[in-house]
């Protein structure tokens, strides 16, 4: 998108069929990253399910390489709590709730 660097260190993505879900924790994945020098994300209209997620690196890093690394440590997340959450239910130790009656 415009207004990327030409070294990429400051860059513009767009995501394409994900919303505020997926692009806050992304944001909230890129930050954690000390390299990161800003990033922030919009959705440019409620009807379109697209975000933009804007990323500035320091030390002209590449915002790219930012990008692909949180959406690996992203991915790793999600596993273990999708992982957690299996094996809670195997437990079976939750509570039922019949609506029936």
């Amino acid at each position: 998108m415009k207004g990327a660097a030409p070294d990429l260190s400051a860059a513009t993505f767009r995501i394409h069929d994900e919303g505020h879900t997926v692009g806050n924790a992304l944001r909230w994945m890129l930050m954690k990253n000390p390299e990161v020098e800003f990033c922030g994300y919009s959705a440019p209209h409620p009807s379109e399910n697209i975000i933009q997620i804007r990323v500035q690196m320091y030390d002209n890093r590449s915002a790219l390489t930012a990008l692909v690394d949180a959406l690996g440590h992203l991915d790793a997340l999600f596993a273990t709590i999708d992982g957690a959450y299996r094996a809670s239910l195997a437990e079976g130790k939750f509570e039922r709730w019949d609506e029936t009656g």
